[in-house]
């Protein structure tokens, strides 16, 4: 049972409505830690206060079923895992990939990838190490405080103007150049044609669509839940759910 003041009337949904808004506005300030410039919640806090409201909680990681491993990989696209809370006969699943401290998909195997140094006007090669144990366990209980989330426990967390910037590795090699100034006096020069690779195809284009097709704010709210941190590192993404949420409110 949800550990709240609920009137003896209320309907099912009434009910849960109301655990949702205790979960959603629960005083979470000395429980949220910071780490590049991003609010999140520690797994054991986040369990710990839902179970404040709902003591008969529990949760699942899901296996996979050919494995019987606490992961599903797909060697082209990196490693999922996925959790499932349930409370007062509401069962929810969440989902998240594998990533590393740049937001990249890590797979089975290490791979390279291109970044753009502004400072250099080059690319520069990185590297996408392979994902250990240690790197799908830390997944599955980022996992976990998602899936509480959709339950209303730390939602404000991913709202609004909570919507990260780009910290990857990207943006990071871009901004090194903004912070230095120089009175030195330059003698222009001009650099050797450096090929370009081929334009990739779009694969936020799906994302991108879905965002210019919701009609509220709840919607989009939901939309960039599902897809967080697939565009974590693609802040032309971001920058189109800021956009349409500026627009939905002017509409509304």
């Amino acid at each position: 049972m949800c550990k709240i003041q609920i009137p003896e009337n209320s309907t099912l949904d009434e009910k849960r409505s109301l655990c949702f808004d205790a979960l959603y506005n629960m005083n979470l300030g000395d429980k949220v830690e910071k780490k590049d410039n991003l609010s999140y919640l520690t797994w054991s806090e986040a369990w710990k206060a839902f179970r404040e409201v709902y003591p008969s909680a529990t949760f699942r990681v899901i296996t996979n079923p050919d494995t019987k491993l606490p992961y599903f990989v797909d060697p082209n696209v990196g490693i999922m895992v996925f959790t499932e809370v349930t409370a007062d006969d509401l069962t929810l699943t969440m989902f998240l990939p594998v990533m590393n401290s740049s937001n990249r998909a890590m797979k089975l195997e290490p791979y390279n990838y291109q970044v753009w140094d502004k400072q250099n006007r080059r690319y520069v090669d990185k590297t996408c190490e392979a994902a250990t144990m240690f790197d799908v366990n830390k997944t599955i209980m980022r996992c976990l405080v998602k899936n509480l989330a959709l339950f209303g426990l730390g939602l404000k967390l991913y709202q609004g103007e909570d919507i990260p910037c780009d910290n990857s590795d990207d943006s990071a090699t871009n901004n090194v150049a903004d912070s230095k100034k120089t009175t030195t006096r330059r003698v222009r020069t001009t650099a050797a044609p450096h090929p370009q690779p081929a334009a990739p195809v779009d694969r936020f284009a799906p994302i991108k669509n879905a965002i210019n097709s919701v009609t509220d704010t709840d919607a989009l709210l939901d939309l960039y839940l599902q897809h967080q941190n697939e565009v974590e590192g693609n802040s032309d993404i971001k920058k189109l759910f800021t956009e349409r949420k500026l627009q939905l409110k002017k509409a509304a």
